[in-house]
């Protein structure tokens, strides 16, 4: 069973630092019935998680199956600073109500991958707003500015003269010592996290904690580009809280060559079967369009359930196959004619009037059915079935 555990964690990993003391962990646990931690922190910078966030919430889930209760840390106090990762500059500052509100709506969504029972959910202001002045500049003095600068985002930054304040310093030591004050025997995050995550290790030793995390980097999931992480920012993701029928198209969306991407890190299918399944689509035995039908309806079921997975489909075989009108669609009222640039703005199918007159030279935008070429057609009194590509829809009523 440890084996079969182990086979389990190590699906879809980077890096696993310290593996013969996961492997201690989990076979004490199947041996005696004894736990152990993973520790996993998420700044609520933003109010919703996207299917990016679920590749370390997955493998959480993985280690609560085997013996782990998860350290689900909110960093209502290090979201104050802004995580420097990856960043070129420094991230503004976030109030606290806006901090607090996202971070009730963090955990919500991370229930629905989480065991609840299996999880202590912990707010890190709880122990640095009681480490004060003195225990702060204790703290900094556990690591220097010289091994500070070998990160790489900071060292591309002061090489071309960019700004970095010290609080951005001070993230890295914030984040590790974490791992001091919950005592973690494991801590998992995204391959851009990984200084960070070896910040705990380091800390950990220092403050004689009597162990040294264990440390599990996960890759970064690329959006529905294909390019680029998964982020809201960019327009690339797929939040985990939408309309079952928009997680099932965006899914459907993805390239044939990044489903298989999508089939490691976000399926629950064994890797096996995941193999035997792109061998057979390869060999022609299984239609790419029909695998990528078959992990959009997983992906439905698992945050709503079969039948709105199976009615998700139905609708977008009705869009897209026989080119009809979805059945709910949202329905806007306009006071007066307008110009129609404008309207797809207003009824959200359009995020500026300048992407508008693009999509209607490009002959993705429909009104009624019927593709419109007159980027400065003003839209008279009357009811409109607007329609931007294949996947947004809006019911217009202009008085």
């Amino acid at each position: 069973m440890v084996q079969k555990a182990l086979k389990e964690i190590k699906r879809g990993v980077s890096e696993i630092i310290d593996l013969e003391y996961i492997e201690k962990l989990v076979t004490r646990y199947y041996e005696s019935g004894t736990s152990y931690t993973i520790k996993a922190g998420f700044d609520p910078t933003g109010a919703d998680l996207h299917l990016g966030h679920t590749v370390l919430l997955n493998k959480l889930r993985t280690f609560q199956k085997h013996g782990a209760v998860v350290q689900l840390v909110i960093g209502d106090f290090t979201a104050t600073i802004g995580d420097p990762t990856g960043k070129s500059e420094t991230r503004k500052v976030m109030d606290r109500e806006t901090i607090i509100r996202n971070a009730k709506t963090y955990q919500d969504q991370a229930f629905l991958v989480l065991d609840k029972d299996k999880t202590e959910s912990v707010y890190n202001s709880e122990w640095f707003e009681k480490l004060g002045a003195s225990g702060m500049v204790a703290l900094t003095t556990q690591f220097n500015v010289a091994r500070m600068l070998e990160r790489d985002d900071f060292e591309k930054r002061f090489k071309s003269n960019q700004s970095i304040s010290i609080s951005e310093f001070l993230y890295p030591l914030l984040q590790g010592y974490d791992s001091v004050e919950l005592k973690s025997d494991i801590e998992l995050g995204g391959t851009d996290q990984k200084f960070n995550l070896l910040m705990g290790r380091h800390l950990q030793r220092s403050y004689n904690v009597g162990k040294e995390q264990a440390v599990i980097t996960m890759p970064i999931l690329e959006g529905l580009d294909g390019i680029q992480k998964m982020s809201k920012s960019l327009d690339n993701y797929i939040g985990i809280t939408e309309e079952p029928n928009s997680i099932y198209a965006k899914v459907l969306s993805i390239s044939d060559e990044l489903m298989w991407r999508y089939y490691e890190l976000l399926s629950s299918l064994d890797l096996e079967d995941i193999n035997e399944l792109k061998i057979n689509v390869q060999n022609g035995k299984v239609h790419p369009k029909n695998a990528k039908e078959n992990l959009a309806i997983e992906l439905v079921t698992r945050f709503y359930n079969q039948e709105l997975a199976n009615i998700a489909k139905e609708e977008f075989d009705k869009v897209f196959k026989s080119n009809e009108i979805p059945s709910n669609i949202d329905e806007f009222e306009i006071d007066e004619p307008a110009w129609i640039c404008k309207i797809l703005v207003d009824v959200n199918l359009e995020p500026s009037t300048s992407q508008a007159r693009r999509d209607i030279k490009q002959g993705a935008i429909r009104l009624n059915q019927d593709k419109i070429s007159d980027e400065q057609m003003v839209l008279e009194s009357g009811e409109y079935i607007a329609q931007v590509g294949k996947r947004k829809f809006a019911k217009i009523k202009v008085k």
